[in-house]
């Protein structure tokens, strides 16, 4: 029986975590739960999986969760805050904890569980993005087993010869490439790209996924994002990372061999099955995924990104080159970048715009400690927002 610390339960990686979870009830129980501030989900999760702590980052919907929890009989401890967080990623009952927090909240935990040598899925974006060679010295540091979430990286842990490698090359691989859906406006102009609504990239063709991370999929964020995971999970130079836009989201990535040869990991898209994979490994687990009809699909199809109309993957690209804390920049603008267009405060090609513009103006330096990143996003949330002065989206781009 593993004792497993969900973080983000309330989330859609969270929700899957447990379905997988359910499905295994004799091998997996739910020590922890914690989510950021909705206690209606987070109070239907623990009465069902009676962990025996709830975390809520926000400290009144933590007194909220208590009372109910309290009303209902139950004597599940409720902690808040980000101490909170790193307690239940490093507490010594825990064997796995899901880092499946959105945005920066997600790294402090995911480096406490790292130093406390706990066995990791890594699903939150922000810990290699924002602290990459800070959290991976933390992994090594702390003997904890990394395994990544995203389908992606997922794909390509499972098609590599190694997890440890020091060059790819040492186990032949020329390089690694990640496949992208290409989002909802894979075929739109520039012009339909500057009239897109909130509502209309929420739409994803293929994946069901929490607003800010579906938005990142439409910018192609999200695939600038995963390059720099990439980079620091399999040790690749950008020149090793490739992006190929596969409309289907059949082949999640593939990893490309000096003979020749291309392996690829193939599933309908559901994050069921990188879970079940990272929960069970090295052992496969059932999942809950349909099987994959290839006939059904009949075709797969394959196209290079527009980093011209989706400059953000090449801004991504941009800052890996540049190294230091310019990936974290990239992270926090975009961050607040995305919840400005989810409000309607600025429009969908603003996104890249404000984002390159804190590049183009906040000072990149080498990465020296945590307190330094944490510093360095506050810096870049307050730039980005201190450009969103009006509804006035051209005043984003002049501020």
């Amino acid at each position: 029986m593993q004792n497993i610390t969900i973080l983000g339960s309330t989330g859609t990686i969270g929700q899957q975590t447990l379905d997988v979870i359910a499905r295994h009830a004799n091998e997996y129980k739910v020590f922890a739960l914690a989510a950021n501030s909705n206690v209606e989900p987070l109070l239907k999760q623990c009465l069902q999986f009676r962990p025996r702590i709830a975390v809520l980052l926000d400290e009144k919907a933590a007194l909220e969760l208590r009372a109910q929890l309290k009303a209902h009989n139950s004597k599940i401890e409720v902690l808040s805050g980000v101490t909170g967080l790193e307690q239940v990623s490093s507490d010594a009952d825990v064997d796995v904890v899901m880092a499946a927090i959105v945005g920066a909240a997600g790294l402090r935990p995911a480096i406490a569980a790292a130093r406390a040598g706990k066995r990791i899925l890594l699903a939150n974006k922000e810990t290699l993005v924002m602290a990459g060679s800070l959290f991976m010295q933390a992994v090594k540091a702390g003997g904890a087993t990394l395994l990544p979430i995203d389908s992606e990286h997922n794909a390509i842990f499972q098609v590599m010869p190694s997890q440890t490698l020091q060059h790819l090359v040492d186990g032949g691989v020329r390089k690694i490439i990640l496949t992208a859906s290409g989002g909802p406006f894979r075929q739109y102009t520039q012009e339909q790209l500057s009239k897109v609504t909130s509502e209309l990239a929420l739409k994803h063709p293929n994946w069901v996924m929490g607003a800010k991370i579906t938005i990142d999929s439409a910018t192609l964020m999200n695939k600038g994002l995963e390059v720099i995971e990439a980079h620091w999970l399999f040790n690749a130079k950008p020149s090793q990372i490739d992006v190929v836009v596969h409309p289907q989201s059949i082949i999640h990535s593939m990893v490309e061999y000096i003979d020749g040869s291309i392996l690829a990991q193939l599933s309908n898209p559901d994050m069921r099955t990188p879970i079940a994979y990272a929960l069970g490994y090295p052992n496969r687990i059932e999942s809950g995924v349909a099987s994959l009809n290839l006939l059904e699909i009949a075709k797969l199809e394959f196209e290079a990104p527009d980093t011209k109309r989706f400059p953000c993957l090449q801004l991504a690209y941009d800052t890996l080159q540049a190294g230091g804390t310019a990936p974290a920049i990239l992270n926090a603008v975009n961050e607040i970048a995305v919840a400005a267009f989810l409000n309607k405060q600025i429009h969908f090609l603003d996104i890249s715009s404000l984002i390159a513009k804190a590049l183009n103006t906040i000072k990149i330096a080498p990465v020296t400690s945590l307190e330094q990143l944490i510093a360095v996003d506050a810096e870049a949330r307050n730039f980005a927002l201190s450009c969103l002065v009006s509804h006035d989206s051209k005043r984003v781009l002049t501020a």
